[in-house]
């Protein structure tokens, strides 16, 4: 086993322990804006829906239902823009980090391949082309990476951490150059209902591939837009030809989404209601937030969709963490998406109104 943990870095959130502990111990207690777990309640109807499905004493398909998998169609074609989505477009996986994690190893990547991320990237990217033993690489701008050994090609949109959003433009111009070098292109758009000041666009709308899936998945996931993180509710959608391959893979491995998570799953997508009112919480507790930091001196960067704040002080981003644990609000080191975030912190939205408020009145008082 030491030589599979051997192979990944060190879990960064442990580091941030002592000053959890600090902040824990101001008079209010402390206000966690850390990490980006839905605080909110899951949606009357859908956990209904789970409620309903409970009673499931049989193995799920890994591919789901085929409610399940006409839910995930209507909605990419719905939501996303995208024309000519069928079963074979879609596959349901145990949430989004999972697929990270392993997709490396179960698209059989190994030694010699090259896994590519932002310079400023979610650490789970990094995680599965260690566990497939790939070689990882952090860009600036893809299409200015040597294509001759990459295989995978991770694209962000909206960020996590920076909120980041890719235009148009820029997709489209991505997208092309991994189809001209024969590299997959995977983009990560877990936070696209969450755009702000901007309007962000998948790589399934047609304006971006040009009417063809071929090259290209997406990642979604039910987490934050239904705060479903605690249900593992996510799925791919894409080229035919990598999700085949893939569900006979996550046949054999046994990855199946729960029965009553696929019966929730169908509730959630076929609602944009409680979608909106979720927006509306985070809509506000970002402005109050936003509005507190720059008061405290701080500048905001990006930002312009995601559950996050990406803030810094320009000095280290430690000193940042201890200046706020003094003042008992908890947030996470930029330095935990690679090295360019040194200078930065993570602030979630993922409070409850009543911390927020909280966090407000210690930043400007």
């Amino acid at each position: 086993m030491s030589a599979v943990s051997d192979r990944l870095p060190a879990f960064p959130w442990d580091k941030l322990e002592p000053y959890k502990k600090t902040a824990a111990a101001h008079p209010d207690g402390i206000v966690d804006l850390s990490v980006g777990t839905p605080v909110d309640p899951v949606p009357e109807h859908i956990q209904k829906a789970l409620i309903a499905a409970a009673d499931s004493p049989g193995y799920p398909t890994v591919w789901g239902t085929p409610e399940l998998r006409d839910a995930l169609t209507r909605w990419v074609e719905h939501r996303l823009g995208g024309r000519g989505v069928t079963h074979r477009h879609v596959l349901p996986v145990v949430g989004s980090k999972e697929l990270v994690a392993w997709l490396p190893t179960q698209l059989g990547l190994g030694p010699g391949d090259q896994v590519a991320f932002p310079r400023l990237a979610y650490p789970t990217y990094e995680v599965g082309a260690r566990l497939a033993r790939a070689e990882h690489v952090a860009y600036d701008d893809p299409t200015g990476l040597d294509p001759s050994r990459l295989k995978l090609l991770w694209l962000n949109s909206p960020s996590n951490p920076t909120g980041r959003v890719l235009s148009k433009e820029e997709l489209t111009r991505i997208v092309a150059w991994g189809r001209e070098h024969g590299v997959l292109v995977l983009s990560d758009e877990c936070y696209i209902e969450l755009g702000w000041e901007a309007d962000p666009v998948s790589v399934l709308h047609p304006d971006v591939n040009g009417g063809s899936y071929d090259g290209i998945v997406a990642v979604h996931s039910l987490s934050k837009r239904s705060n479903l993180a605690g249900y593992r509710a996510a799925f791919l959608a894409g080229d035919p030809a990598v999700l085949g391959p893939l569900l006979q893979i996550r046949k054999h491995g046994g990855m199946m989404t729960p029965a009553p998570t696929q019966a929730a799953v169908v509730a959630a997508l076929g609602d944009d209601e409680h979608v909106r009112v979720q927006r509306e919480r985070y809509a506000a507790r970002r402005t109050a937030l936003r509005d507190a930091l720059l008061a405290h001196g701080f500048r905001i960067e990006h930002s312009e969709a995601s559950l996050y704040l990406w803030a810094t002080r320009d000095e280290s981003c430690w000193d940042t963490v201890a200046h706020l644990a003094d003042r008992g609000i908890l947030v996470a080191p930029g330095d935990f998406y690679g090295p360019a975030g040194d200078r930065f912190v993570r602030v979630a939205l993922t409070a409850t109104d009543e911390r927020v408020r909280a966090a407000v009145t210690r930043l400007t008082s």
